[in-house]
């Protein structure tokens, strides 16, 4: 279980990097860029957490992540057309959710075992391992970040992370079994706002700007 857990942590970091590479190819980025945005996609949640949480960062124990990062990104920048096909782009989409759902998860039991802020701190460090990278992604791309659009991509891994918060709160001795349904959960939201283009309703949001404006 440990080898297959890293061995999918490595396919999430990979489709982290590929997804970001993507997400700002139209900006005409070089390949230097490329790959700084691909490997801070890659790491940056998980190297805010290590910060905060003052343990070594994980990437400096395992430098695998950062060559799996960095690989990526350069092999996205040059096959961009080949990563642009409809259904290797969908299948990086699904990937990098699951991606997501694992390491929130992942995070928030570090977090649970260094009995950290418990029962809160687990879940605000899980959220931003998983979209972290992402939300720096964007900063540096002049982009939307995810928290400041509609896409259905924070919301279940906030909702998986609160619900194992409180499955481990009040049922530590079934933590392990709750962290593989929180993954599941968060992972099946996510695919299916991906397969159907769900997004965050109308209701939850706030009126923009042009809005008010009018």
């Amino acid at each position: 279980m440990e080898a297959l857990s890293y061995f999918t942590a490595m396919a999430g970091t990979v489709a982290f990097a590929v997804t970001a590479v993507l997400a700002v190819s139209k900006r005409g980025i070089d390949l230097f860029g490329a790959c700084v945005l691909g490997i801070t996609t890659a790491i940056g949640g998980g190297t805010i957490r290590d910060l905060v949480l003052d343990v070594p960062v994980f990437w400096a124990t395992d430098l695998n992540y950062i060559w799996v990062g960095l690989i990526s990104s350069l092999a996205t920048f040059v096959a961009l057309p080949f990563f642009k096909r409809k259904f290797i782009y969908l299948l990086l989409l699904y990937i990098d959710g699951f991606g997501a759902s694992l390491f929130a998860i992942q995070a928030m039991d570090k977090v649970w075992e260094l009995n950290f802020g418990l029962p809160v701190a687990p879940i605000l460090l899980g959220v931003t391992t998983a979209i972290g990278g992402g939300v720096t992604r964007d900063v540096l791309a002049g982009r939307k970040t995810l928290i400041m659009s509609r896409e259905l991509y924070a919301t279940p891994v906030l909702f998986g992370c609160i619900l194992f918060s409180i499955a481990s709160y009040v049922l530590p001795e079934y933590r392990a079994t709750w962290a593989s349904v929180c993954i599941a959960i968060i992972f099946g939201i996510r695919s299916a706002a991906i397969h159907w283009k769900l997004s965050v309703p109308n209701w939850l949001m706030t009126q923009t700007a042009e809005d008010d404006l009018d």
